[in-house]
């Protein structure tokens, strides 16, 4: 038989439905009676909605009703909540204006929601919400980041459209430092707005049960649990047992699926209101450009202080982050727990100090988007030690091998906050020299110019923090979650095995790697272990899935019930053989007694459990087992990319001839799938470097509203990737596993930039087009003509 277990490249079993279009996703449900739901959205970026004319929508053929902000006022329905308050540097929580399912007297961006028609069939709905007519009265709208301080007022709770000013790490050192610098580097950059496209839109079902005053949501959500503690807790004031909350099929997530959002809780409202009619809604590609929540937008200065020998000495960031017009569910984080505490990189910088300044204005809300806050670090550090090497006329490399965190220092403690557990960060340079052919460069950039082309080659040498903890930590930090994770692993009479999983999976392959993590510890054949997700009505609890914490957190969950398995079925097997359980041991789905050739199989141990006719005394039939696993820390991968780019100076055309990454995931449980997520993120990454970029103009409009203007990135955007691995295991899980599934979304975007930079022999900011491109490289031309 095939190896099925940990380290083997099982192909996805899920993979068979998605393929054959046998997936079942929100919009292929379909509940009895149900109506359909269409929003009317604001299509201006600010204004005071003087009135709401609903009276011709109301009147239109097959409309079931007509709702507005003050309907659900008058049901007490709540603000969407964000869940991280962040104390800002004066001791002050944040700024935390109410955002209201359905807007009351205000729209603060183009898509925000006004009201919503329900009718019988889409069709109908969408029809008559084009009767609605509403009376803006409109306000200056506030796009440009770098002055919304001066901007038109858009919140009363927040003056000077300030969310927050935060700070993390020693002003004093940092200042001190650079008074005492050799050599300083600076830079400004830009981290360019991007718009989540997972494959499949977001789409909810509402469905109130009259008989049992029971709900149930259907939802394209990567964490239900998290979902359905927000709405019963904050929003719709339910008695949480009474909410049953479906994840299916989810076709992708990238973080925008994490959240909250007005349409779920407007459907599961609405309806009780229209006596248990299930409410369905389904979002169209432009309306999810208009609201789902976007990802990045900073404006940052960054300057790195070094000594005559380019050690680095110190670093300082000052950014401007931009929150949108409302506060997401996890927004407040993303800038600063996130991003400032990863800015100490590979690297021992003795000093960091970080001042971040979160902005309300006129545009869709901003949180997490794959890789949530280490992406923005990672560019930032890259970016900066690249220019470093070039104002020193020091190779790129070099001058990160030189400042590396050397094996006999971890634990590292870095000077904002985290504590790396363990990391060997040469190997991985090395690995990705050698794979590159380095010392060859010099060559095919010779080669390059020959045929009238730029070559370039960018070093991105980062590190992220995945599986966010321990809970008590983030506590203290303003989270309001715990961050652990639930299993239940329970074997069935026959000897198959069914997991129920708090972690969810919207494309990670949870159902082959976990099933191989149960096999390989349980010795159950792989195609008998079920894994279950995604559903509240089975699974107790869990805090799903983002942050690359499924195998590090849920995976050791896993594997503690597991444990708990073993340890019970010792007792009984210990029974069945007449023998003393500490003389039993467990191995590859068998019970033996030390020093004999006596032997119980699990299946047979697990028969007995449920039919105990021969059965230990005080030991309870059954074998399930549910483990709760917090962890002590985070788990903390991380690599180098190097990417090679040569341009085209007459079209501005950048093509990616080349890349490796390297990178260090801990243990790794499934290569092949490792892989593909190395690679689906090196494509996101790609995509910010060189094409993605959400544009607002003046007056708030989305320029960039359709794939006509957002540019996607496409497989001839792309090369063929070269992966290679290094191993340090995680010192504090039971797994020894890191993540993976944001690695190369935060590696990409500096490899490509520090790239294309190099070729130019300039800085550019994301997202570098062709004709961005071309404008510098004919500006470098006539500079070296003249």
């Amino acid at each position: 038989m095939p190896d099925t277990g940990i380290g083997a490249s099982v192909r996805r079993r899920e993979d068979f439905r998605f393929i054959t279009g046998r997936g079942r996703y929100v919009d292929d449900i379909d509940r009895p009676g149900q109506l359909h739901a269409v929003f009317v959205r604001s299509p201006v970026a600010h204004a005071k909605v003087a009135s709401i004319d609903t009276a011709a929508a109301k009147q239109a053929p097959g409309v079931v009703a007509v709702f507005v902000g003050e309907d659900m006022a008058a049901d007490n329905v709540g603000s969407l909540p964000c869940g991280w308050v962040v104390t800002d540097r004066n001791g002050d929580p944040h700024k935390a204006p109410p955002h209201w399912p359905l807007v009351r007297g205000r729209v603060r961006y183009v898509g925000d929601h006004v009201a919503v028609v329900i009718a019988e069939t889409l069709a109908a709905a969408r029809d008559a919400a084009e009767l609605v007519e509403v009376d803006y009265q409109e306000q200056p709208a506030v796009v440009d980041l770098s002055a919304a301080g001066a901007g038109e007022q858009l919140h009363d709770e927040a003056p000077g459209n300030l969310c927050y000013d935060w700070e993390l790490g020693d002003k004093a050192a940092v200042d001190a430092a650079f008074a005492q610098a050799a050599h300083v580097s600076k830079l400004d950059l830009v981290n360019n707005r991007l718009i989540p496209n997972a494959m499949e839109p977001r789409a909810a079902i509402g469905e109130y049960d009259p008989g049992t005053d029971n709900y149930t949501i259907y939802s394209t959500s990567q964490n239900p649990h998290l979902l359905r503690l927000i709405l019963c807790a904050f929003v719709l004031n339910l008695p949480e047992h009474k909410v049953r909350v479906v994840a299916p099929d989810v076709g992708g997530g990238f973080g925008s699926k994490i959240y909250a959002y007005a349409e779920e809780t407007v459907c599961t409202w609405a309806s009780k209101r229209l006596n248990g009619k299930p409410v369905k809604w389904t979002a169209e590609r432009t309306k999810s450009f208009l609201s789902d929540a976007h990802g990045r937008d900073h404006i940052t200065q960054a300057e790195l202080a070094m000594d005559a020998e380019g050690k680095f000495l110190a670093l300082r960031v000052d950014t401007t982050a931009n929150m949108g017009a409302y506060l997401s569910s996890f927004a407040t984080s993303i800038p600063t727990y996130l991003y400032a505490t990863l800015l100490a990189g590979q690297y021992a910088t003795p000093a960091i100090y970080c001042n971040v300044k979160a902005y309300f204005t006129t545009t869709a809300p901003v949180d997490a988007y794959r890789g949530a806050g280490r992406p923005e670090a990672t560019y930032v550090i890259e970016r900066l030690v690249e220019v470093a090497a070039r104002d020193l006329k020091m190779d790129p490399a070099e001058l990160r091998r030189k400042n590396f965190i050397q094996p006999d220092q971890f634990p590292y403690q870095t000077p904002v906050a985290l504590v790396y557990d363990i990391g060997d960060y040469e190997p991985s340079l090395d690995k990705a020299l050698e794979m590159i052919r380095y010392g060859e460069f010099a060559q095919r950039r010779s080669q390059s110019e020959a045929r009238g082309k730029l070559r370039g080659i960018g070093f991105s040498a980062y590190i992220e923090a995945c599986g966010i903890a321990p809970s008590a930590v983030v506590g203290s930090l303003g989270a309001g979650v715990g961050l652990w994770e639930l299993a239940q692993v329970r074997f069935n009479p026959t000897g198959s095995v069914s997991v129920f999983t708090g972690a969810h999976s919207h494309g990670q392959g949870h159902e082959t790697t976990f099933a191989q993590l149960v096999s390989d510890q349980l010795g159950v054949p792989y195609e008998q272990i079920e894994i279950v997700h995604g559903d509240t009505g089975q699974i107790p609890m869990g805090m799903g899935t983002y942050g690359s914490r499924s195998l590090a957190v849920g995976g050791s969950a896993i594997s503690k019930a597991c444990d708990k398995i073993i340890e019970k079925g010792k007792k009984i097997a210990a029974h069945l053989m007449e023998a003393s359980v500490d003389d039993v041991e467990f191995a590859d789905g068998q019970f033996t007694v030390a020093g004999t050739d006596k032997s119980k199989g699990i299946g047979e141990v697990a028969f007995t459990a449920y039919v105990p006719h021969n059965y230990p005394e005080g030991v309870e039939p059954g074998l399930d087992e549910t483990a709760f696993y917090d962890p002590l820390n985070f788990t903390y991968p991380s690599g180098v990319h190097i990417a090679e780019v040569e341009i085209d100076p007459d079209t501005g055309e950048t093509e990616i001839v080349d890349w490796v990454a390297v990178d260090d995931f801990g243990k790794v449980l499934n290569p092949m799938i490792v892989e593909g997520q190395v690679h689906g993120g090196i494509a996101q990454g790609v995509g910010q470097a060189l094409l993605e970029n959400a544009v607002y103009d003046d007056s708030g409009q989305l320029v960039t509203g359709s794939y006509m203007d957002y540019t996607m990135p496409r497989a001839d955007d792309l090369c063929e990737f070269r992966v290679g691995m290094t191993v340090s295991e995680c010192t504090h899980n039971p797994l020894g596993v890191k993540g993976c599934g944001e690695a190369g979304a935060i590696a990409a975007p500096a490899a490509v930039m520090n790239a294309i930079t190099d070729a130019l022999g300039e800085e550019i900011d994301m997202p570098a087009s062709r004709e961005k491109v071309w404008r510098h490289a004919q500006a470098r031309f006539k500079a070296a003509a003249e």
